[in-house]
């Protein structure tokens, strides 16, 4: 059994046994292909969540009200994307294993990989729901086959096609829009056309892996990032868009890419603490309604 993180996220200091929900982090940037930083994204999203409330106004809803236990930061290895994957892999199968929920914070959004490996071995049919302001669907980056760049490419590997829905997405190469066109679900720019997907998840019932990469919002409130992308959605336009998403079955997600030092004035890290407590409080409300 995990034992529970001595700084927990606020609110999420359950046992083990009785949580439906469990954190853990995984503060890896080896791949990052422009500015690093986002191993530290955990670590700080857990220290500075005391800054916020456990009460939510969007939502009329607390964490106190939830059940979910945070497992610390995984020690991964630095030297070696594929050690590190399997790493996350086994962590996000125990949780899986045990019937709770896993919630990653990232990390470079290549974290996603490993939990998502986990996570179709449980649900073949899996679908994953994706924001990002990059398409993440390079079959290399410079050589490499597992980084952050090729994230999403690696996913499709797994899933197949028409199984990766993405929104937000304003930047990539040709070859990864073609690449798209053909093989995944991609949405330009921002969330059109999430609340007919929502719909028919909802309908369904399919399982879903839901990742969120920070850099899908606009840098002028989230400039603390490895990758910024202007023109992306703000804030409230995120928020709904995740309660949009966590109406439907999901079974695993994550949230990464802060790099919390390229932002010396805070405010990314408090913009990324909030989006985790409206995530988990989103992700507890559905799983209330589908039970």
């Amino acid at each position: 059994m995990l034992r529970k993180n001595i700084e927990t996220f606020l609110g999420c200091d359950a046992e083990y046994r009785p949580a439906s929900m469990v954190l853990f982090g995984a503060p890896f940037d080896s791949t990052t292909s422009f500015r690093p930083g986002a191993r530290f994204g955990p670590s700080a999203i857990r220290h500075e969540s005391f800054g916020l409330e456990t009460y939510s106004p969007y939502q009329d809803a607390d964490l106190t009200d939830c059940e979910v236990f945070d497992s610390g930061d995984l020690e991964l290895c630095f030297g070696s994307s594929e050690t590190a994957l399997v790493d996350i892999e086994s962590r996000a199968a125990e949780i899986l294993r045990d019937g709770k929920f896993p919630l990653l914070l990232g990390g470079e959004h290549l974290v996603t990989l490993g939990a998502v490996r986990a996570a179709v071995k449980k649900w073949p049919d899996l679908h994953i729901v994706h924001f990002d302001a990059h398409a993440d669907l390079r079959d290399d980056y410079l050589g490499a086959r597992l980084s952050h760049a090729c994230v999403l490419r690696r996913c499709h590997e797994l899933v197949g096609d028409g199984h990766i829905h993405q929104f937000c997405i304003r930047s990539g190469d040709r070859e990864e829009f073609r690449f798209a066109a053909e093989h995944t679900d991609l949405h330009k720019f921002d969330f059109s056309g999430l609340e007919e997907l929502c719909g028919w998840l909802v309908r369904t019932d399919v399982p879903v892996y839901f990742t969120i990469d920070l850099d899908c919002l606009d840098p002028a409130c989230f400039p603390g990032t490895g990758t910024p992308e202007s023109g992306g959605v703000n804030f409230l336009q995120l928020l709904d868009a995740i309660r949009k998403v966590s109406a439907a079955r999901v079974v695993a997600a994550d949230v990464n890419e802060l790099a919390p030092m390229l932002d010396p004035t805070g405010a990314s890290t408090a913009v990324a603490c909030k989006v985790v407590r409206e995530l988990i409080l989103a992700l507890c409300h559905g799983n209330t309604k589908r039970k």
